[in-house]
């Protein structure tokens, strides 16, 4: 047993509260496995797993470790039925799922009836309360230091207010990576963090080493950047030729650019033009994001892939949270969370000494 155990211990199941975030193309089975056999929690990237190999990699997970695990999905993806049903038949083991275009009412009963707690990912205060009134049971909340989609308010910030503003466990998300960033979390009142580019950080990672190379080589947090070039949603990257040409590019230039990313990525999920119309009515009905963002969502996928899973560090995109300008070494999940651990421990009994001998010299006045 850990020396930290909170509610998000209790809820998940795991040995220490951190969680390893869904990162598409990232977050596979060997991460996830690592993460858990090392005492966190980790979730399978639903989102990026192709039609037709759900199963498999579930199977995958379960086979590679004793406990359990998390998975992510949009409804907007094209075969969101195939994994809500692969979900819903391995509730036995699939102890989360997170997502953050999410579900409706009706789907969130679905897995709570499973008892499969819902765990989505919000960046503001009113879609926090608003995935609560759904039915969310834990809320991570990422700080707008965090990689991907992400929103404008730091985790200093909007860890707070949303701890305030919703009864059930809060995770935090958003710029941590080291036992001091747990210990700070928990003082706030959070029962735990999640991490993204940390875990992609590490020799667990499916990630190409040549990317690696090139977060790692990343020492400034100026550079890892918010955009709306690539999908119309803001969203952070490591600035590269790639981005910036994006940025230059004219409206009606990257709508092509979009298109041609879109009718790619229907053929390699084996889809017709009309499922991929009926996939776009989907995306735009899921929130409020603009048409825009729905026309150059198919950006996403093919760049980000070319960069993590190609290698293809200046025709690929490089999504990253800014911590990622304090990591310079790669460690195993083990190594890294029993660190984490450790590290938190001991800050947290030194601040309890603190208080302590202030007691002590009070009694003496």
């Amino acid at each position: 047993m850990s020396g930290l155990n909170t509610d998000l211990t209790r809820l998940l199941g795991c040995r220490v509260p951190v969680v390893q975030t869904a990162m598409g193309w990232v977050a596979e089975p060997q991460l996830v496995i690592a993460t858990t056999r090392a005492g966190g929690f980790g979730f399978l990237a639903g989102a990026s797993i192709p039609p037709g190999q759900v199963e498999a990699q579930i199977a995958e997970v379960e086979a590679g470790c004793d406990g359990k695990f998390g998975v992510n999905f949009h409804m907007f993806q094209p075969n969101a039925d195939e994994i809500i049903s692969a979900i819903l038949n391995h509730a036995g083991r699939i102890r989360a799922v997170s997502y953050g275009r999410g579900p409706d009412a009706a789907t969130i009963a679905k897995f709570k009836a499973a008892g499969i707690l819902c765990m989505p990912t919000v960046g503001a205060v009113k879609h926090a309360v608003k995935a609560v009134e759904l039915g969310a049971d834990i809320i991570t909340m990422q700080g707008g230091e965090g990689g991907g989609h992400t929103g404008a308010v730091p985790t200093s910030l909007l860890l707070p207010q949303v701890l305030d503003a919703v009864d059930v466990p809060v995770v935090a998300a958003g710029g941590f990576h080291d036992g001091r960033g747990l210990a700070a979390a928990l003082a706030w009142g959070a029962q735990g963090i999640a991490m993204g580019t940390r875990f992609l950080l590490t020799t667990d990672s499916p990630v190409a080493r040549d990317t690696l190379a090139v977060y790692l080589q990343t020492g400034d947090p100026s550079v890892i950047r918010v955009t709306r070039a690539v999908d119309g949603l803001p969203q952070r990257f490591i600035a590269n030729d790639k981005l910036e040409h994006l940025e230059g590019m004219s409206g009606p230039a990257r709508l092509m650019a979009s298109l041609r990313h879109g009718f790619a990525y229907g053929r390699a999920n084996g889809m017709g033009v009309a499922d991929m119309l009926r996939l776009a009515w989907r995306s735009a009905r899921s929130d409020d994001s603009s048409f825009a963002a729905t026309v150059q969502a198919p950006n996403l996928p093919t760049l980000v892939q070319r960069g993590l899973v190609k290698g293809d560090t200046d025709a690929g995109l490089l999504p990253s949270g800014q911590v990622a300008a304090l990591i310079d070494e790669l460690e195993s999940c083990e190594a890294l969370i029993s660190g984490i651990e450790a590290d938190a421990i001991a800050r947290i009994a030194s601040l309890t000494a603190l208080s302590r001998d202030h007691t002590q010299e009070a009694t003496h006045v």
